[in-house]
């Protein structure tokens, strides 16, 4: 019970992976939801004894109280979500059709909102806990050919401030990360594929590198702990200084 207890979605692989490993190394207990009973597998095996998953397609709404009920009988309590879970479609405007666009939607935004509902009701039962969602660069800038992704994480933002003043009363603590340029294997091969780009990338980072997936987990690992106790409706970028670059 002394132990604090975090769900992670999409914990598995890439940064989701890494913020679960900066948990573990903080002895917060971390239960991992996702698809890939393999990459579950895998994950749950390099972490024995911190770790627990779930396979769940948080797209199947009508599965996510029953997760979060498994979940909280199990452990009692549930003092962090990460939101990281979603999928990407890099396409034309003029080609994506209304089911890709709302299956986007559906997968990075509404399951978001409910699995957030569902764990608020604990929470605010607890009188405490922290929320956080992961958005993206792609929320702030004008991105082509990402649409339908722009657009869900442009709503978790706004859904961060909302909740944040309705949930804070109750002692839960909602933010939000946006992270930048970051080296993981697949940004790493499509800028390195585009020395263009690339350049570009770079050009407008005051810091002049990509971003690390522990960069990511540092600033997770912050906003849900007590040295964040006053922070609540926040959108923190970790982009080396890319937003305000020029």
């Amino acid at each position: 019970m002394d132990r604090k207890i975090a769900i992670v979605t999409g914990g598995a692989r890439g940064l989701g992976k890494t913020i679960v490993g900066k948990f573990v190394q903080n002895n917060i207990f971390t239960v991992i939801v996702g698809r890939d009973k393999k990459k579950l597998d895998e994950t749950v095996a390099g972490f024995p004894g911190m770790t627990d998953s779930i396979i769940c397609d948080l797209s199947n709404l009508s599965c996510i109280p029953a997760l979060v009920n498994d979940i909280a009988k199990k452990y009692q309590h549930i003092d962090i979500l990460v939101n990281n879970a979603g999928i990407h479609l890099k396409k034309d405007l003029l080609e994506v059709s209304d089911e890709e666009f709302q299956q986007v939607i559906l997968t990075n935004l509404t399951s978001v909102f409910t699995l957030s509902r569902e764990v608020a009701r604990l929470m605010i039962r607890q009188r405490q806990g922290c929320i956080l969602h992961i958005s993206s660069m792609a929320a702030h800038y004008g991105i082509p050919k990402v649409i339908a992704y722009t657009a869900a994480k442009a709503g978790i933002e706004g859904m961060t401030r909302s909740m944040a003043v309705e949930l804070s009363p109750s002692g839960i603590r909602v933010n939000c990360l946006a992270p930048g340029f970051i080296n993981t294997d697949m940004s790493a091969a499509a800028l390195n594929s585009d020395p263009e780009r690339k350049h570009k990338v770079l050009s407008r980072t005051p810091m002049g590198r990509l971003g690390t997936p522990e960069d990511v987990a540092n600033a997770a690992f912050f906003l849900v702990s007590d040295a964040a106790a006053y922070i609540t409706g926040a959108v923190l970028p970790v982009d080396g200084g890319n937003l305000i670059g020029f």
